[in-house]
């Protein structure tokens, strides 16, 4: 299953939806907390992961993986693009860094990559 975490309520869905004709089950999680919440009963394979969200930003919710032992691939999704983020997402384990509007393809390929050995594109 590929967790979707996004506030945005109609990217969410969108991610979900082209996860799920891609033939990926995907599972969409409107904030940080309440996947923080239920991630241990139901791992995902791979989290696709909102970098900027109220409350909790993606990278604090990377964090606080990484902190828990959380062995699963991140897919960071950004509409707001800038290099320090870039390269403190992926200095924290990211597989992969996309910038919205996501090119369906391009996170397709990013979440297969993630969940394939050795897994970062």
């Amino acid at each position: 299953m590929i967790a979707v975490v996004d506030d945005e309520e109609s990217v969410c869905k969108a991610v979900v939806r082209v996860l799920r004709a891609a033939g990926l089950p995907a599972r969409g999680y409107s904030s940080g907390h309440q996947f923080l919440k239920s991630w241990h009963f139901d791992r995902p394979d791979c989290l696709v992961l909102d970098l900027q969200m109220p409350e909790l930003s993606g990278i604090e919710i990377q964090r606080a993986l990484k902190t828990a032992g959380a062995q699963f691939p991140i897919v960071i999704i950004t509409a707001h693009d800038a290099p320090h983020l870039r390269e403190e997402c992926l200095a924290a384990g990211a597989a992969s860094y996309l910038c919205k509007p996501l090119d369906v393809r391009d996170l397709v390929d990013a979440v297969r990559g993630a969940i394939q050995p050795g897994g970062r594109v």
